[in-house]
C-alpha cells in the first residue's frame, strides 16, 4: 500500500464502518437541506422586515432552549437509547421545516411565524444534538471516535458547501418556500438510513437509571475537571462572539458590498463550507487532538476571519471566507473529540450538552448582541468582534497550557 493511499485509509477509517456509513450518506443529504433552509429563513426574514436584529432574533429562537434547558436534553440521552430518540427528533424537523414552506407558499408567514417555527426547532435540537453527539462513539467505538468526529464535521459543512448554492438556486427560480420543502424532504434519508442499521453492530453503551441529583452531577463533574472546563468555556465564547455567520453574512453580502440577491450571500456561505470541508478531513486524519492543536486553531480562525471582516471587495470576502471555514471546523471538531475522549461513558451525554450549550445554546445571546452591533455601525465591526474574542480565547489557553507544563514539570523534580 502506497503511503498516499494509507492517509486515505486512515482519514475514512470510520466509514469502513456499515452503521456509521449509513448514518453518514442520510446526514449528508438532511445537512444539505438544513444549510438551504438557514439561508432561506434569514433571507426570508430580510425581506419581510429588513432589520438585522429581526435577524439576529429568528436566529437566538432556534437556541433558547438549548440555553435554558440543554443539560437536560444529554440526560435523557445517557437515559435512552441515542436512535430511539433521532427517530423522534428526525421525524419533527422535518414537520417544521414543510410546516413553514406551506406558509410561505400560501402567503401566511410574517415575521412572528418565523420566530415561533425557529423555537420549536430548537425544542426539537434540545434532544438531538447530544443524542448525535454521542451517538457517533456508539456507532464506531472509542478508538475511531476522532475521525469519525472529523468526518462528520466534513458531511456537516459539505452540507454547507451544497445547500446554500443550491437554495440561492431555488430562490431565484423556485422560490424561498422551495427550500423548506427540500429541507422536509430530506429528513427522509436520516430516517431510512437509520431503519436500515444493524442494532447487533452497535456497540454497548451504559445507560443511566433515573436518580435525583443528575444533572448536578453532570455539572459538577464536567467543571471539575481542568480540561473539560477549558474546552467548555472556550467554546463558549467562540460560540457567543464568533459563531454568528447566519446573521452577520446575509448582511454583509446585502448592506456592506448592496448584493440584493441571494447568489453573494450563498457564495460565501459555500466558500465557508469548501473551507470547512478541507478543515474536517485534515482534523480526521489526526488520531489524537490536545488542547494546544485547539488554541492554535482558534489564533487562526480569527486571523482569517479578521481578513474577511475587512475584504474590500465581496470576491475577497468570499476568498477568505475558505481559510475561516477550515479552521472553524478543525477548532470546533477538535473541542468536540477532546470532551468526548476525556469524558466517562455513562457522563458522556451530559458532557456533550454541556457542549452543544457552549457552542449552539449561547447563539439566543450572541446573535441579538452581535444584530445590534451591526444596527449601531456595519456588519464588518461586528465580523471584527468576534475575530477578536476568537485570539484571546486562543492566547488564554495557550498561558494556562504553559502554567500546566511548568506545573508538571515542578512535580516531576520534586
Amino acid at each position: 500500500m502506497s503511503r498516499r493511499e494509507r492517509e486515505a485509509s486512515r482519514t475514512f477509517a470510520a466509514l469502513k464502518v456499515r452503521n456509521f456509513r449509513l448514518y453518514f450518506i442520510g446526514q449528508l443529504i438532511s445537512v444539505s437541506g438544513t444549510w438551504m433552509q438557514l439561508m432561506a429563513q434569514g433571507w426570508l426574514v430580510l425581506q419581510i422586515t429588513g432589520s438585522s436584529v429581526d435577524l439576529g432574533i429568528a436566529v437566538a429562537l432556534q437556541y433558547v432552549p438549548m440555553l435554558i434547558l440543554g443539560s437536560y436534553g444529554g440526560l435523557v440521552a445517557d437515559r435512552h437509547e441515542k436512535r430511539h430518540i433521532l427517530y423522534f427528533t428526525q421525524t419533527s424537523a422535518g414537520l417544521l421545516a414543510l410546516l413553514l414552506g406551506i406558509l410561505v407558499s400560501t402567503h401566511h408567514v410574517h415575521v412572528l411565524t418565523v420566530y415561533v417555527i425557529a423555537f420549536g426547532l430548537g425544542i426539537v435540537n434540545l434532544f438531538d444534538v447530544p443524542a448525535r453527539q454521542a451517538f457517533v462513539q456508539e456507532m464506531v467505538g472509542r478508538d475511531l471516535i476522532a475521525n469519525a468526529v472529523g468526518l462528520n464535521s466534513v458531511l456537516m459543512n459539505a452540507g454547507r458547501l451544497i445547500g446554500p448554492g443550491v437554495a440561492a438556486g431555488f430562490i431565484a427560480f423556485l422560490g424561498i418556500a422551495a427550500c423548506f420543502y427540500a429541507n422536509a424532504g430530506s429528513f427522509v434519508a436520516v430516517l431510512v438510513a437509520l431503519l436500515l442499521m444493524r442494532e447487533a453492530e452497535f456497540l454497548p453503551m451504559r445507560t443511566v437509571a433515573r436518580e435525583k441529583g443528575q444533572l448536578r452531577l453532570g455539572l459538577k463533574y464536567a467543571f471539575g475537571n481542568p480540561l473539560l472546563r477549558n474546552v467548555i468555556i472556550a467554546v463558549a465564547v467562540v460560540g457567543t462572539f464568533a459563531y454568528n455567520f447566519t446573521v452577520t453574512l446575509p448582511l454583509l453580502s446585502r448592506t456592506t458590498f448592496h448584493e440584493n440577491s441571494a447568489a453573494h450571500y450563498g457564495l460565501l456561505m459555500g466558500a465557508m463550507g469548501l473551507g470547512a470541508v478541507v478543515g474536517g478531513l485534515m482534523v480526521a486524519r489526526r488520531s489524537r487532538p490536545t488542547p494546544k492543536m485547539l488554541a492554535l486553531l482558534m489564533l487562526g480562525f480569527g486571523l482569517f476571519m479578521s481578513l474577511a471582516a475587512f475584504a474590500p471587495t465581496v470576491t475577497l470576502a468570499e476568498i477568505a471566507m475558505i481559510p475561516t471555514g477550515a479552521f472553524s471546523i478543525a477548532l470546533i471538531a477538535t473541542a468536540n473529540s477532546l470532551l468526548q475522549l476525556n469524558s466517562s461513558e455513562h457522563m458522556r451525554g451530559r458532557v456533550m450538552s454541556l457542549y452543544s450549550i457552549a457552542f449552539l445554546g449561547t447563539t439566543p445571546i450572541g446573535a441579538p448582541l452581535v444584530g445590534l452591533v451591526v444596527s449601531w455601525s456595519n456588519p464588518r465591526l461586528g465580523i471584527f468582534m468576534g475575530a477578536a474574542f476568537a485570539v484571546l480565547t486562543g492566547v488564554g489557553l495557550l498561558v494556562q497550557q504553559r502554567q500546566h507544563q511548568r506545573g508538571e514539570k515542578v512535580l516531576q523534580s520534586a
